[in-house]
């Protein structure tokens, strides 16, 4: 069984937002799952892990809106890391 871990970012301020989705995604073995609930489609959020962990991720939608938004995010096996990430969601190396 996959374990999952829940994270409502809509309780999170939104500055520590990717901080903590690509904190908890690092800490993930491979098999295991955040599952995200937001109130818009984090799309640019696929973008951002797709550009640190090419092939290292699946993105399931389980709920598309209007009003909530979940994502299963599902880490796949040990795939490299990019050292680093572009800064832009305050959550450097």
């Amino acid at each position: 069984m996959t374990q999952t871990t829940a994270i409502d970012v809509r309780s999170i301020a939104p500055r520590d937002r990717h901080p903590t989705i690509f904190s908890t995604f690092r800490g993930l073995a491979s098999g295991e799952a955040i599952e995200l609930v937001n109130d818009h489609d984090p799309r640019p959020l696929y973008h951002q892990l797709q550009a640190e962990f090419p092939a290292g991720f699946s993105w399931d939608y389980l709920e598309a809106g209007p009003a909530t938004w979940r994502v299963s995010i599902t880490r796949l096996g040990d795939a490299p890391k990019k050292s680093g990430c572009c800064g832009c969601c305050g959550g450097g190396a």
